[in-house]
């Protein structure tokens, strides 16, 4: 009998701590493979911004100083199927969003001659208002996907507009705040 409750308390020791080493290492993997995620997440979201950045400010830079303007289209394409790639779905859909008021901006100037006939500073700022708000609200959905803790931003931050549009910020019942023309 004492052999038996031998070989039951050393097997069931044993058991336990083979269960304890598989569970350990899931865990471990999982919170790896979240950290991964996360990593891959925010260098995709900072590359679409970056980009995004850098041809509203050759488009103004073109406008304001009566130029040509060229951009890698390719570079913003790639940025857009990145973000696309490693977002949740929420951020996904403000990634459409955002890409479609920025398709929306590429529309309204596209047979405007930024050499004999740009638009004014003010006529610029008024055609960045849209991908301006849509911006701000793919940032907040980025922040809310990297981490709960994120608070959503009430101001326009970067993009080529100059100055930021005079909006009040509008709390819902969520707790997001969104941008709204007074």
């Amino acid at each position: 009998m004492a052999l038996l409750e031998i070989a039951v308390t050393t097997i069931g020791g044993a058991l336990s701590a083979t269960v304890g080493v598989l569970a350990g290492g899931m865990l471990t993997r999982r919170a790896q493979d979240q950290h991964w995620l996360r990593d891959r997440q925010l260098a995709a979201y900072q590359d679409l911004l970056r980009e995004y950045a850098t041809f509203t400010m050759i488009l103004r830079r073109a406008h304001l100083g009566r130029t040509g303007w060229d951009y890698d289209w390719g570079a913003w394409s790639a940025a857009l199927m990145s973000a696309g790639l490693v977002a949740p779905p929420t951020v996904a859909t403000e990634i459409d969003r955002f890409g479609e008021a920025v398709q929306g901006l590429l529309d309204a100037t596209a047979g405007v001659d930024t050499t004999t006939a740009p638009l004014s500073q003010e006529q610029f700022e008024r055609a960045m208002a849209v991908p301006a708000r849509a911006q701000l609200e793919l940032v907040n959905a980025m922040r809310r996907s990297m981490g709960r803790h994120q608070r959503p931003l009430s101001v326009w931050l970067g993009g080529a507009g100059g100055r930021a549009p005079h909006w009040r910020a509008i709390e819902g019942q969520d707790g997001v705040v969104s941008p709204r023309r007074p």
